[in-house]
């Protein structure tokens, strides 16, 4: 059979194929145009997976296949990649196929069910349900799923009923209390609905779709006064978003807020929009996609999924898909900026550096008055060390903040180095004491002002607790660890110097200021072959002009200080390269 000879000589092949770069696509593509085997076709999908290049994936195995079509590896990889597109004519068609050959399959089993529940299927959406549910997550997804699918049909009591059945189980029990308000909601028993919204809200305060849902259900029922208290704690806990904020001005303006759900529907949809937020933001990067894609069939008007998927995206550096996604969330919602501040970074990420900043240009001169602009503004062109530019804008960010709270050290640290970068050091230290004020632990603003006192050998005492601190905070980080060497050396205690370092270099060996710094370390204790291989190794991590400038002369001439001329005339002989002290 064609398979088993394909999977006979798969090993050997993928060792060839492997030499070339995973995302060289184009390459395989090319040869599978001239093959067109099976073999071709499962390899260049393997790539595309490999470069994340789902549309493509999808592509390839859908031929793959063809060729095959018996192949049980080659169908869940082709349904897993239809699904993740949200290609569902045929993502429907293979799941058909997956759970013949795997009837446990549950993402098989839960795209089959909102098919059936979308036909109004609801005893076969039911039977995919349950037959999903062998798991914690998918049995909460399943369960609550029963719960709308129950809904759906008119049973409210039966829906409710079904909640009362799960777990209770500390991880999940806001997502019962949470569905328990929508359904009940929805089925008119108001009473019930608000005390399951008071018992979500209760332990998830910063959660701004029970909160949002909380404070419709209020509003809509008259009371207009527990709706501006929630939404007005949640605000206070959360960093503002829009949707609660825009909630919160048309609620004080008089108006009633329609529920947030106001079918089976939509509530399927919320089992899968959150849920799949949740997987997509963690390690299971596929499903959560899949979820989110799910959500959006159920619920195609729901801007919140597409930024989710637009933002998995970012995550992924497949930055068009990112941009596909954000164009998606119309003009109208409250997310819009939120969205097109993402676009602007994921065409800063693409090296559309302009367009990006002109975006922004042209957002805030529709919103002169939202920080988040000017933020984005900041520090995309600080990442492109467009250090005056970036200065201004930061600093019409911090104009429009009436009083700095905790969450605006940022602001203040971005600006600060930016002016420490242009050598404004005087209004630079004053930014970095600020952020440090405003956020005493925040290891950054720690290391930075610790690292730049130690430079300039001023403030030595307090920048060293200043940057142990940093270090305590973060002790694996390589930039934190290199500031507490480099103090050290400025002190003149070269031997703790090269420990830290060294420690340094382990952490952060890419890193040319880091080397070179090493390299000075082991100068001073009379390692100087050690000294000029750290030299040479900082020259090939591409270092600054000047900085590149400084280390060629060094390996030439070494430190030209008194101490180290008696060094080498006392013909101390250093210990090989390599070797540890």
């Amino acid at each position: 059979m064609l398979r088993k000879a394909v999977w006979a000589t798969l090993g050997a092949v993928l060792i060839t194929f492997a030499a070339a770069p995973v995302a060289d696509v184009a390459w395989v593509e090319e040869r599978d145009t001239q093959t067109r085997s099976l073999l071709g076709s499962y390899l260049a999908g393997r790539l595309a997976r490999s470069a994340r290049d789902s549309d493509q994936a999808a592509k390839f195995y859908e031929n793959a296949l063809s060729k095959d079509p018996e192949n049980e590896l080659i169908l869940e990889r082709a349904f897993r990649l239809e699904a993740v597109t949200g290609n569902w004519s045929r993502a429907v068609r293979l799941a058909e196929d997956v759970i013949a050959d795997e009837p446990s399959h549950q993402i098989a089993r839960f795209l089959l069910a909102v098919q059936a529940f979308k036909n109004a299927n609801y005893k076969g959406a039911e039977a995919h349900f349950v037959a999903a549910s062998k798991g914690a997550l998918p049995e909460l997804t399943s369960n609550l799923s029963l719960a709308w699918t129950r809904l759906a049909q008119g049973d409210t009591n039966g829906a409710l009923e079904q909640l009362a059945k799960m777990k209770k189980a500390d991880w999940s029990l806001f997502y019962q209390h949470y569905h328990k308000g929508l359904i009940a909601d929805v089925g008119g028993k108001k009473k019930t609905a608000r005390s399951a919204f008071s018992d979500a809200f209760a332990s998830r305060p910063r959660t701004l779709r029970i909160a949002e849902a909380y404070a419709r259900h209020a509003s809509n029922a008259g009371n207009a006064k527990l709706a501006k208290q929630v939404l007005t704690k949640h605000i206070g806990k959360s960093n503002g978003h829009p949707i609660a904020v825009t909630l919160l001005k048309d609620i004080q303006a008089g108006k009633k807020a329609p529920l947030l759900v106001s079918n089976a529907q939509q509530g399927l949809a919320e089992v899968f929009y959150a849920i799949g937020d949740a997987l997509a933001g963690e390690d299971s990067t596929d499903v959560g996609l899949i979820y989110l894609r799910i959500a959006l069939s159920l619920k195609p008007d729901f801007p919140l999924a597409y930024l989710a998927i637009g933002e998995t995206y970012d995550r992924l550096d497949q930055f068009d898909a990112a941009i596909e996604a954000y164009k998606k969330v119309p003009e109208t919602s409250p997310i819009r900026k939120n969205v097109q501040i993402r676009k602007a970074y994921a065409l800063n990420s693409m090296e559309k550096v302009d367009e990006a900043k002109a975006l922004l240009v042209s957002l805030a001169e529709q919103s002169a008055d939202d920080v988040r602009i000017y933020d984005a503004l900041g520090s995309i062109l600080r990442s492109r060390q467009r250090y005056e530019e970036a200065e201004k804008y930061y600093g019409k960010a911090i104009g429009l903040i009436k009083k700095p709270k905790e969450r605006h050290w940022s602001l203040y640290y971005a600006r600060g180095v930016c002016r420490e970068q242009l050598k404004n050091w005087k209004n630079a230290e004053s930014d970095l004491k600020m952020a440090l004020k405003l956020n005493p632990n925040q290891p950054l603003v720690l290391n930075y002002l610790g690292y730049s006192w130690v430079d300039q050998g001023i403030n030595l005492k307090q920048a060293m607790n200043y940057i142990r601190k940093a270090v305590k905070l973060k002790p694996d980080d390589g930039y934190f660890v290199d500031s507490l060497g480099w103090a050290h050396y400025r002190l003149g205690d070269y031997k703790s110097a090269a420990k830290y370092l060294e420690r340094a270099v382990e952490l952060r060996p890419e890193d040319p200021v880091i080397n070179d710094h090493l390299g000075d370390a082991y100068w001073r204790v009379n390692r100087f072959l050690e000294a000029k291989y750290q030299w040479s190794q900082a020259l090939t991590l591409e270092p600054e002009p000047e900085d590149e400038k400084v280390i060629k002369q060094k390996l030439v001439d070494g430190l030209k200080d008194a101490a180290s001329k008696k060094a080498m005339a006392d013909k101390v002989t250093p210990l090989p390269s390599g070797s540890s002290n």
